[in-house]
């Protein structure tokens, strides 16, 4: 029998607490070569403000498929810029077995790999966090990072500065300015619709880390030169930076390694160092997400 999972139900049992060990064993997976996976495909259907993305992924234990509707125009609308479906499929005999509405998972499988790879990187006695955005993915990094480490303060800042306030009252943050609010923070979160630069390295303290999750596209930046040439460069995939993200392809950032190197210990950052995470979001992601959404649903 094919499930239908709607988001009321996958928002009963998906938790941070099992999403973010699953995230890093999903892409341990990914960088050993484990899991079959293209670079997205992405399809314009209005230059630069609607798109359709195709996102296919076979691991060992689950197989499936996440269609992603990218539409920057609807926040102004005060609707979900990202909404998706994601089907997964049996392994053994190709049968399908789930269709899973993708938004609250895309939400909470992109803050749960911040989390792990904050984890590995951040100083062990982080306590001031900057969200640099307020909006879905400024509140799910807040809840999923809290996992990892204990802030001590939290600030945001939004373009919209009505938006950093009302933030800031419900979660306790304070709203700042943007330089301010990213100087001698310990772990930054920039979660914005920029299309160009807007944190720049000369802010960061030594030592900080930044999760770098808008400017998904190959001419859309968050964060300038700075930022990325002159500190340690971690991505979820080498190639689909390369192909995806404008902000290590302008700024030909060196990288140092993938996201599933750091959890596999192939590979460890410098001590001390300033490190950023370039997040695009992976098919694999999603697949081990829905995969661990369908097996707590069927449990009960």
């Amino acid at each position: 029998m094919v499930r239908t999972l709607a988001e009321p139900e996958i928002a009963k049992v998906l938790t941070y607490e099992r999403l973010i060990p699953a995230m890093e064993q999903a892409l341990a997976a990914f960088s050993a070569r484990e899991v079959t996976q293209p670079v997205r495909s992405i399809l314009t259907v209005e230059e630069g403000q609607r798109f359709l993305g195709v996102m296919p992924a076979v691991m060992r234990e689950s197989m499936g498929a996440k269609l992603v509707c990218f539409y920057p125009k609807n926040a102004a609308k005060g609707l979900p810029t990202h909404i998706a479906t994601i089907v997964l499929f049996d392994t053994e005999n190709g049968m399908p077995l789930a269709f899973l509405d993708g938004r609250l998972i895309t939400e909470m499988r992109t803050a749960a790999v911040s989390a792990a790879v904050t984890r590995h990187l951040a100083a062990a006695d982080a306590r001031v966090l900057t969200l640099v955005g307020s909006g879905v993915q400024a509140q799910a990094h807040l809840e999923a990072l809290r996992h990892v480490r204990e802030f001590e303060e939290v600030r945001v800042w939004s373009h919209t500065p009505g938006h950093a306030e009302r933030f800031a009252a419900r979660h306790g943050a304070r709203a700042m300015g943007l330089e301010a609010a990213v100087r001698g923070a310990d772990v930054i979160v920039t979660a914005t619709l920029s299309r160009e630069p807007v944190l720049k390295g000369e802010w960061l303290k030594p030592g900080a880390h930044v999760n770098a999750v808008g400017a998904c596209l190959p001419t859309w930046r968050e964060l300038d030169d700075a930022a990325l040439i002159n500190n340690t460069l971690v991505v979820d995939s080498k190639e689909a930076a390369l192909r995806e993200s404008g902000d290590v392809i302008l700024s030909h950032a060196p990288i140092f390694a993938e996201a599933g190197e750091i959890f596999a210990t192939l590979k460890h950052a410098p001590r001390g160092a300033t490190t950023v995470f370039k997040s695009l979001g992976l098919a694999v992601e999603d697949i081990a997400a829905a995969r661990l959404v369908y097996e707590a649903v069927t449990a009960r």
